[in-house]
């Protein structure tokens, strides 16, 4: 203490001086120091979107009520918050990982050393020197590749997660992540993986051996080794009783306890539907680019329906019986949202889908073609033809069980699925009319200009036949067949929108056209070979189809709101000994309890068309002049038959020549005696349908 009246030494200029540049230097070094970490920071991934993280190749797939129909690839199927986090998970992986998780910046060196000090006195690697975060920031942003490069990457972007993320935000982000074996990705997945729990119902010995599998997962997994499982559980109960987690009583009664695993399966591990799934994965590269699809993390919001779903696996399943094989699509007209798809009947067996990918004879379901060919040229449904048996260049087509009904209209034709008149229209509409209308309507494989392709001799895929039956009840408007509503990028954002993005429909037929199509089909469920799809409260349009033997079952019909299409038969195309009507009831069988969760609704009224028919100057074949609506015939109409009589039921194509009263040859075309180049061998009889290729 001074004494009174002593002088205040008054400090020198040169000491003021020094003062005040070591003030400028250190405020300079901080300031450099700030700049240079702001510099480092720029360069690094921002470390507040790790919550978005996703491992390349992962895709989950939601209904269009947003439940999960499936996740696939290595994704984390469920995810801990910071709020959820259980206290004996958090002890237990920082007492097995990072003992100072709390107290260091990313890095500790302190934990660095007395890793090496463990491992050298217990001459293995019993502990690591990385760092929770560390594992977090190598996971999501770097490889696992041991360079002095990637150490270095790691250990600036720790620093940049610690000084964005709270710790609790870090550990919760790192135990969502970190692979646990055996499919599992985060804790949450392993707790149900190896005991059938969440986390929060895992005990002392459970959440151990979860905390000792990051090291070695595919080595550690109790499913793998259990042996090994328990001596990682001990070292971690060890290292949770030396943090001051547990107590000795506790260690001792943790190793004590045996395994007991329960385990299960990953969630939405299968899909709830598997056909469709698979569709979907199909139909993802048409719509996203390579880079996209890369990436992983996609959602789809799917167009499909769970509920029709378990409803159309449940009619196949039932109505494709022994080792017979069954596939459904129901579609949306109006949108082409495909809301069910069906492709056999146990995806465990047999991956293959029958409803996309199988090539089936047809039948007479592909008669619409003819058909609308018919109407296009100016024919009216009440136009009069004949049915007797009849041959066309050397091809002789016959009605199932021998029967021919002599005169009557298009639409009875039609309704009775007369074999005979759907060929006689062939010849007079030419193959070039009929191809182009199949193709105006989807249908895209090759169609051979020869007479057995009116009954359905070219193979097609269900899913094809069911978007060209939509676009008749969509009044004449194509749509093609979409799985998706949404898709969404790792981030959230939308990368592809039906409504956006998704096929507008072109018009492909006449509305008028496509409503008096609509018109005869309903006459098909009415009174004719689809009876046994009629609905009791609402109108039916459709059309049944069987190949030759009845190796192939088909009907595809329509309500005004849904398109639905179903196939039954064998992969080998055995002969099932049925009809179509078995297609029909399997159809009614699926559209009963789901037409009861729709509006009613009525077709559009029969249209009254007018036409006339003048053939073509060059060609020879019929072109059509239409206007107006008044109807007018071409031909005297055919007597309608009365409602008691039976109507025929489906024909199979043969090449034999007709007998009996009546029996006629048509002079016409013959298929050619040789092949030129690029032209087809000869088809006098159909091709044989294409069997489902084996599944390994």
């Amino acid at each position: 203490m001074a004494r009174p009246g002593a002088l205040t030494p008054i400090p020198s200029p040169g000491w003021q001086r020094t003062a005040t540049v070591s003030l400028l230097v250190g405020a300079g070094f901080a300031l450099g120091q700030a700049a240079l970490v702001s510099g480092m920071d720029a360069l690094l991934p921002d470390a507040r979107r790790i919550g978005s993280f996703n491992r390349p190749g992962t895709l989950t797939i939601l209904s269009a009520d947003g439940e999960v129909i499936q996740k696939i690839g290595p994704a984390t199927r469920e995810k801990l918050t910071p709020e959820s986090l259980p206290t004996l998970v958090e002890q237990a992986f920082i007492a097995a990982e990072d003992r100072r998780f709390y107290q260091h910046s990313g890095i500790d060196p302190v934990g660095i050393g007395r890793a090496l000090v463990r491992n050298l006195s217990q001459r293995s690697v019993e502990e690591g020197a990385s760092t929770i975060t560390q594992q977090l920031a190598r996971t999501v942003f770097l490889s696992q590749d041991v360079t002095l490069i990637r150490k270095l990457k790691e250990a600036a972007l720790a620093g940049k997660l610690e000084r964005q993320l709270s710790k609790r935000q870090i550990l919760t982000e790192y135990l969502n992540v970190v692979y646990l074996g055996s499919s599992a990705y985060g804790v949450a997945d392993a707790a149900w993986i190896y005991f059938s729990k969440t986390p929060s119902q895992l005990t002392l010995p459970e959440a151990a051996l979860i905390a000792g599998l990051p090291p070695a997962p595919s080595v550690y997994s109790p499913l793998v080794n259990p042996e090994l499982a328990l001596q990682r559980r001990s070292i971690v109960l060890t290292r949770m009783e030396e943090a001051g987690f547990i107590d000795a009583s506790q260690r001792a009664e943790a190793e004590a306890t045996p395994l007991a695993l329960q385990p299960a399966e990953p969630k939405f591990w299968e899909s709830q539907a598997p056909w469709f799934s698979s569709w979907v994965q199909q139909e993802l590269p048409k719509v996203l680019s390579k880079e996209q699809l890369e990436v992983g993390g996609l959602t789809v919001r799917s167009t499909l329906n769970l509920q029709w779903q378990r409803q159309a696996q449940s009619s196949i399943n039932r109505f494709a019986t022994g080792q017979m094989e069954g596939a459904l699509v129901a579609m949306e007209p109006g949108t082409g949202m495909v809301r069910a798809m069906v492709g056999g009947k146990d995806f465990n067996k047999s991956q293959f889908n029958r409803a996309a990918q199988a090539l089936r004879s047809p039948g007479s379901t592909f008669k619409l073609f003819v058909y609308l060919a018919a109407l296009k040229s100016g024919m009216l449904p009440e136009r009069s033809v004949v049915d007797s048996p009849r041959c066309f260049a050397g091809y002789c087509p016959r009605n199932f069980g021998g029967r021919y009904l002599g005169r009557v209209s298009l639409a009875v034709a039609l309704q009775n699925s007369l074999n005979t008149v759907a060929v006689s229209l062939l010849k007079e509409m030419g193959f070039d009319r009929v191809i182009e209308t199949a193709k105006s309507l989807g249908i895209t494989r090759e169609l051979g200009r020869f007479y057995p392709m009116a009954i359905g001799a070219y193979e097609q895929t269900l899913l094809d036949m069911t978007a060209a039956y939509a676009a008749i009840t969509n009044r004449g408007i194509y749509v093609r067949p979409t799985p998706f509503e949404d898709i969404l990028g790792p981030d959230g954002q939308l990368l592809w929108s039906r409504r956006a993005d998704g096929d507008r429909g072109r018009r492909a037929v006449a509305s008028d056209i496509a409503d008096a199509m609509l018109w005869m089909l309903q006459q098909v469920v009415k009174g004719g070979t689809g009876g046994g799809a009629a609905l009791g409260d609402r109108p039916v349009a459709g059309k049944t189809g069987t190949s030759e033997g009845g190796r192939d079952l088909w009907f595809i019909g329509s309500i005004a709101q849904l398109t639905t299409g179903v196939w039954l038969g064998y992969d080998d195309s055995r002969e099932t000994g049925n009809t179509s009507v078995v297609a029909t009831l399997a159809w009614r069988d699926f559209m009963a309890p789901i037409s009861r969760t729709l509006p009613q609704r009525q077709f559009p009224a029969k249209p009254r068309l007018q036409g006339s028919i003048q053939p073509d100057a060059k060609t020879g074949r019929p072109t059509a002049t239409r206007s107006g609506v008044a109807a007018t015939e071409q031909a005297p109409a055919a007597p309608e038959l009365p409602e008691s009589f039976a109507p025929v039921p489906e024909g199979t194509p043969t090449n034999a020549r007709p007998s009996g009263p009546g029996a006629t040859v048509a002079p016409g075309s013959a298929a050619p005696s040789a092949a030129g180049p690029g032209t087809p061998p000869p088809v006098t009889t159909p091709p044989p349908p294409v069997a489902a290729p084996p599944v390994p």
